[in-house]
């Protein structure tokens, strides 16, 4: 299975790796408060830009992929890893970091 490619970077991650464009952080509260960059925390939610190939486990099975190009998803806080691409950072996730697909 050839992984998808993300037709604004074309960029493939390595199989069991999805690229994530992760959300904005908030900057005001819902009351209208403007918040520092110091105080606002990253944000644990982004779009599935690309995805890898499946993964093949230690023990030989195969990890499909849990999010498919376009889906929306939750991935965990301190996973992944940023990458700055022409100005815009990506996070380039394991399968396993992503906690929930938001439908």
């Amino acid at each position: 299975m050839v992984g998808k490619k993300s037709s604004k970077l074309n960029l493939k991650p390595a199989a069991g790796y999805l690229v994530i464009e992760p959300l904005e952080a908030e900057e005001k509260t819902s009351s209208g408060i403007y918040l520092p960059d110091t105080a606002s925390e990253k944000p644990q939610q982004g779009k599935i830009l690309a995805v890898g190939d499946d993964e093949i486990t230690d023990s030989g099975a195969t990890r499909k992929a849990p999010a498919k190009v376009g889906d929306a998803v939750i991935y965990k806080k301190w996973g992944g890893n940023e990458v700055k691409v022409k100005g815009v950072e990506y996070l380039f996730a394991k399968f396993d970091d992503i906690l929930a697909v938001i439908e």
